[in-house]
C-alpha cells in the first residue's frame, strides 16, 4: 500500500479519489483473512457461550479471557514485536476490531485495553516504560484502563483537577483526585492517568493499582454493557515514581488526544462488526417467524428494515476499512527511525483526526439505528431478554457518548478542518471562493453522464462536496473566529461532511469492485450505492438549506437556497425495487449480504 497516493486529513473534501487509491475488504490478505476467522472463532466459542457469566461481571472469567486473546495475538497487532507484540498494519487491529463488535461486553474490555489502555505507552512510553509495560498488556497478563474523566471535567477535559506535586525526596509524584467512568476500573492492574503537576501543567502518568494510595469506588449501575466494570479510580496521596511520567511534564494533552483519535476509529470497527451481526441475526429471526402462513421476512417492510440495515453497514464498513488503509499508507511514508518512534507514529494518525471523528459518529449511530430495527423485527421477543436483541439495544446506547460525545465529535469535523484550511494545511478556502463563480456557469439540465452503472452517484456525491464547500464558506464569511460558537452551523456541515465520506466510501469500494470482478459480481454493492445516495440527497439539501436560512436573508438568501437547490438537482431511482433485490439477497443468505 506505501506506492499509493498519500492524501492529506480532510482532502476527501476537495479531491476525488480514484477506486484504486483507497483499500476495500476485498483486498484482504491471507493473513488479514486468517486473523479475522481467528478472532470471529474465540468470539463463538470462548466469549458468546460465557455470556450470561460476563453480564454478571465474573471477573476471574474476565481475565481468563483476556488471556487466551493475548495467546491468539488478538491483543498485541499494535504492540511491536520487540515488546511481546506482533506488530501489525491497521487493516488487521480493524479486522480484529470488527470481529470483537459481537463479543458483547467483552468488546468493552478489549477496546478499553488495546486501545486506550495499551496504546499511550507504545505511542509515547519511553523504552523502559515499554519494556516493563506492554508484553504483560500484549499478552492479556494485565489489563489496562484510561484515566482522564472527572467529575467537573467530561468533555472539557484539561480542566482536569487531579494534581501531582513532586515529592521532597524528587522520587515520587504524589497525586490526589478522582476519576469518573472508567472502563476496566475493577480488574486493571495498569492504569493511565492524567493529573496537573502543581495544578498547572497537565500530565500522563503510568499507575499501577498496587501502588500506596490507589483505589476504586463502587462499581456503577449502568443501562447496559453490564459485563464491563466502570468505576471511579480515586488517587489520595497516591505515590506514582518520577519515572512512570509519560512523554514529557505538560504534555499530556498531546497524549490524550492522539490516543482518542484512535480509540474512536477502533470504535467505529467495533460498531461495523454489531451492524452486520445484526443484520443476520435479524433475518434468520425473520425467516423462522410465521405470520399469516407466510414468513415475515416475505412482508415488504420487514424487507426495507433489513435492506436499509444491511445498506447502512456496508457504507460504515466501506468507510472504516478505507480509513485503515489511509493510516497504513501515511506510516509507510515513515523511515525506519520514526517508525521507532511512537509519537511519530501518533502524528501520522492524527493527520486524519476528522476522519477518526466522522469513524466514531456514523459507526455508533449506524449500530445504533440497526439495533432498533433489529429488535423492531423481532417485535415483542426483541423486547424480552430471551433474545440478544435486547441486549445489543441497552448496550449499543454508550457507544454515542463515550470517546469523546457525538456532539464533541461534530463540532470537531469542521473545526478541525479549518483551522488546517488557516494553516495552509487544507486548500479548503480555495475551494470554496470557486463556488460562487463555478454556480454561474453551471447548468444541470446541462450534464451529460457517461453510461455507467454509478454514473449519477458519482456526479452527486461530487455536487454534494460543493454543496458542503458553498455552506461552510458562507459560514465562514458571515462569523469568521466567532464561527466556534455558531454550534447549530457547524453541526448542519459536521453531518454533510459525515455523508459524503459515508457516500463515497461505499461508491469507491464498489467501483474498485467493478474494475477487478465486472459489474456482475457487484450487483448488490450497486444497488446500496443507489440506494444511499437516493436516500440522502434530500436530506442534506435539507440540512443545507436550513444553515443557509439561518445565516442569510433578503436577496442573498434567495441567491444561496437556488445554487444549493442546482446543486442538488436529482433524478429519483427505483430504490424500493432495488432494496427488495438486497433484501432478498439477505433472505436467501440469511446474513450480511456484501
Amino acid at each position: 500500500m506505501g506506492d499509493k497516493r498519500i492524501f492529506a486529513g480532510g482532502e476527501f473534501l476537495i479531491t476525488d479519489a480514484a477506486p484504486g487509491e483507497i483499500f476495500a475488504p476485498e483486498d484482504f490478505t491471507d493473513e488479514h483473512k486468517m486473523i479475522y476467522e481467528t478472532a470471529k472463532d474465540f468470539v463463538a466459542k470462548e466469549v458468546l457461550p460465557n455470556m450470561e457469566r460476563l453480564e454478571e461481571k465474573d471477573h476471574e472469567l474476565v481475565l481468563s479471557l483476556l488471556a487466551k486473546a493475548g495467546e491468539l495475538g488478538l491483543l498485541g497487532t499494535d504492540v511491536p514485536e520487540e515488546y511481546g507484540g506482533l506488530g501489525l498494519d491497521k487493516v488487521s487491529t480493524t479486522v480484529v476490531g470488527e470481529a470483537m463488535g459481537t463479543a458483547g461486553s467483552f468488546s468493552v474490555v478489549y477496546g478499553a485495553h488495546t486501545g486506550i489502555g495499551t496504546l499511550p505507552i507504545v505511542f509515547f512510553g519511553n523504552e523502559d516504560q515499554k519494556k516493563k509495560y506492554l508484553p504483560p498488556l500484549a499478552s492479556g497478563e494485565a489489563c489496562a484502563a484510561y484515566c482522564l474523566t472527572e467529575p467537573n471535567a467530561g468533555s472539557d477535559a484539561l480542566n482536569a483537577r487531579t494534581k501531582a506535586v513532586l515529592s521532597e525526596d524528587g522520587k515520587y509524584y504524589i497525586l490526589n483526585g478522582e476519576k469518573i467512568f472508567i472502563t476496566n476500573a475493577g480488574w486493571a492492574s495498569t492504569f493511565i492517568v492524567y493529573a496537573k503537576v502543581d495544578g498547572e501543567h497537565f500530565t500522563g502518568f503510568i499507575v499501577e493499582k498496587d501502588f500506596p494510595g490507589v483505589s476504586t469506588g463502587k462499581e456503577e449501575k449502568k443501562m447496559g454493557v453490564h459485563g464491563s466494570s466502570t468505576r471511579p479510580v480515586i488517587f489520595e496521596d497516591a505515590k506514582v515514581p518520577v519515572e512512570n511520567v509519560m512523554f514529557e511534564v505538560g504534555k499530556g494533552h498531546k497524549i490524550a488526544f492522539n490516543i482518542l483519535n484512535i480509540g474512536r476509529w477502533k470504535l467505529g470497527a467495533m460498531t461495523t462488526g454489531g451492524c452486520k451481526a445484526c443484520v443476520t441475526e435479524a433475518v434468520k429471526y425473520a425467516n423462522g417467524r410465521i405470520q399469516f402462513n407466510v414468513p415475515i421476512s416475505s412482508f415488504g417492510m420487514i424487507k426495507t428494515k433489513l435492506a436499509n440495515m444491511a445498506i447502512r453497514a456496508f457504507m460504515s464498513e466501506s468507510m472504516m476499512y478505507r480509513l485503515a488503509g489511509m493510516f497504513d499508507d501515511k506510516l509507510g511514508t515513515l523511515d525506519e527511525e520514526a517508525k521507532k518512534s511512537g509519537a511519530e507514529t501518533a502524528k501520522a494518525i492524527e493527520e486524519y483526526a476528522a476522519e477518526c471523528s466522522i469513524a466514531k459518529v456514523y459507526g455508533s449511530e449506524c449500530l445504533e439505528y440497526c439495533v432498533d430495527e433489529y429488535v423492531q423485527i423481532l417485535g415483542g421477543y426483541g423486547y424480552t431478554a430471551e433474545y440478544p436483541a435486547e441486549r445489543y439495544y441497552r448496550d449499543s446506547r454508550i457507544n454515542k457518548i463515550w470517546e469523546g460525545t457525538n456532539e464533541i465529535n461534530r463540532l470537531l469535523i469542521p473545526g478541525t478542518l479549518m483551522r488546517r484550511a488557516m494553516q495552509g494545511r487544507l486548500n479548503l478556502l480555495q475551494a470554496a471562493q470557486a463556488i460562487p463563480k463555478e454556480l454561474m456557469s453551471y447548468s444541470p439540465l446541462a450534464v451529460e453522464l457517461p453510461d455507467t452503472p454509478l454514473a449519477q452517484q458519482e456526479h452527486m456525491v461530487k455536487m454534494v462536496k460543493k454543496i458542503a464547500l458553498l455552506v461552510a464558506g458562507v459560514a465562514a464569511q458571515k462569523f469568521g473566529q466567532d464561527l466556534v460558537k455558531e454550534q447549530e452551523v457547524l453541526g448542519k456541515v459536521a453531518d454533510i461532511l459525515i455523508e459524503i465520506f459515508a457516500m463515497e466510501s461505499g461508491l469507491l469500494r464498489t467501483l474498485k469492485i467493478i474494475d477487478s470482478q465486472g459489474e456482475d459480481k457487484a450487483k448488490y454493492q450497486i444497488a446500496a450505492v443507489k440506494c444511499y445516495v437516493d436516500e440522502m440527497i434530500p436530506t442534506i439539501e435539507m440540512w443545507a438549506k436550513q444553515a443557509v436560512a439561518y445565516m442569510e436573508e433578503g436577496d442573498m438568501l434567495r441567491t444561496q437556497l437556488a445554487g444549493v437547490k442546482k446543486l442538488a438537482r436529482y433524478q429519483p431511482i427505483n430504490a424500493i425495487g432495488l432494496r427488495r433485490e438486497i433484501a432478498d439477497r439477505i433472505i436467501d443468505l440469511e446474513s450480511y449480504p456484501f
